[in-house]
């Protein structure tokens, strides 16, 4: 883990028309005297669960996992989630400590700021307050609704709906190189990995994804959004 250079960028930062647009430039450069930006390596832990709240944290760069240990020891994933969104901000204001664990799963940077800090903005700044509650719900929204949907599948249509995923939201691209392991794509929608590798291998056969080690294809796009939908 290593810190990035002081050098302030807040009011060019995209991240602000997202919701420090609600913020004058003034308050912009006291929440940059109160920020760092922080580089984490693919696989390292951003935050634990159970580590204290201390932070409101932001995902400016890569992709993270947000996760928890089931009775068995074994990784629960509740989603993957991309720049501009939030890292694990879901309990910051009804609890004292992380319920979840956030781990790096591309080399990453997070914009930190001292939470007491964010709850000061939050009682002073309504519109900034209310940017921020919608940012957070919309994405505990997609959250659930991801869940709901992948519950709702058999296990063909829940594989194809993170190739889906992975395609559409996250790389807006065909091809792209997983990010995640194979047991971490199991972890996430609740199969075997032994199932996920053999409907890998079945997509691959019936000539709707190409695998080249991590680097996925897709071939047949139609074909696995009828999977998907059908599943």
């Amino acid at each position: 883990m290593t810190k990035t250079d002081k050098y302030c960028v807040c009011a060019s930062c995209d991240f602000r028309d997202i919701v420090f647009s609600y913020l004058d430039d003034g308050t912009i450069q006291e929440l940059c005297n109160n920020k760092e930006e922080i580089s984490f390596r693919k696989g390292e832990i951003i935050n634990h669960e159970g580590e204290k709240i201390t932070d409101f944290k932001y995902l400016k760069s890569g992709l993270v996992k947000l996760y928890r240990r089931v009775s068995n020891g074994e990784e629960q994933v509740i989603t993957i989630t991309r720049p501009f969104e939030f890292v694990s901000n879901m309990s910051i204001f009804s609890e004292d400590r992380y319920k979840y664990s956030v781990a790096a799963v591309e080399d990453s940077v997070v914009c930190v700021v001292k939470l007491d800090f964010i709850k000061d903005l939050f009682m002073k700044n309504g519109g900034f307050a209310m940017g921020l509650l919608t940012k957070i719900s919309k994405i505990n929204d997609k959250i659930i609704n991801q869940t709901l949907d992948i519950r709702q599948k058999n296990l063909v249509g829940r594989v194809a709906f993170v190739m889906l995923y992975f395609s559409k939201e996250i790389y807006n691209s065909k091809v792209f190189d997983l990010p995640v392991s194979r047991k971490e794509i199991a972890d996430y929608i609740g199969m075997s990995t032994a199932n996920v590798i053999r409907t890998l291998s079945d997509f691959k056969k019936d000539g709707i994804i190409k695998v080249f080690g991590k680097t996925i294809e897709i071939v047949d796009l139609n074909k696995l959004e009828i999977i998907s939908k059908r599943g």
